[in-house]
């Protein structure tokens, strides 16, 4: 079984670009294609993915849970557990570290709830 070879008309279109245009093009497609899958990332999280990025900015697996159960009892899951960590260690000029663990002993999250409420306004 022989392949047909169909490239020279597949390129057509492409034939007249220059290796700018080329760029240019190839970075659109790419803009198109991951589009959709940026959006779902931004729409949608889970306790899972949310453990994970705390996992990642150096919290124990004991550290993260209260972290992540208690952003969710408060309806801040969607902002996103590290996002919330790194905002209050900003908000209070603590590092990543301290306000990630106030957090975890269940302090702050009154001003948590404050921050993200003034982003929303």
């Amino acid at each position: 079984m022989k392949r047909a070879d169909d490239f020279a008309g597949r390129r057509a279109h492409l034939a007249g670009m220059s290796d700018e245009q080329l760029k240019e093009y190839f970075w659109q497609l790419a803009d198109r294609l991951t589009a959709p899958l940026l959006e779902l990332g931004r729409e949608y999280t889970s306790p899972a993915v949310e453990r994970s990025v705390l996992l990642r900015m150096g919290f124990s697996s004991l550290e993260v849970r209260p972290i992540v159960e208690t952003a969710m009892e408060k309806n801040l899951i969607a902002h996103g557990a590290g996002h919330i960590v790194y905002r209050i260690a900003q908000d209070t000029g603590m590092s990543i570290r301290e306000a990630g663990l106030a957090l975890a002993r269940g302090e702050l999250w009154d001003r948590a709830q404050q921050l993200f409420e003034e982003v929303q306004a």
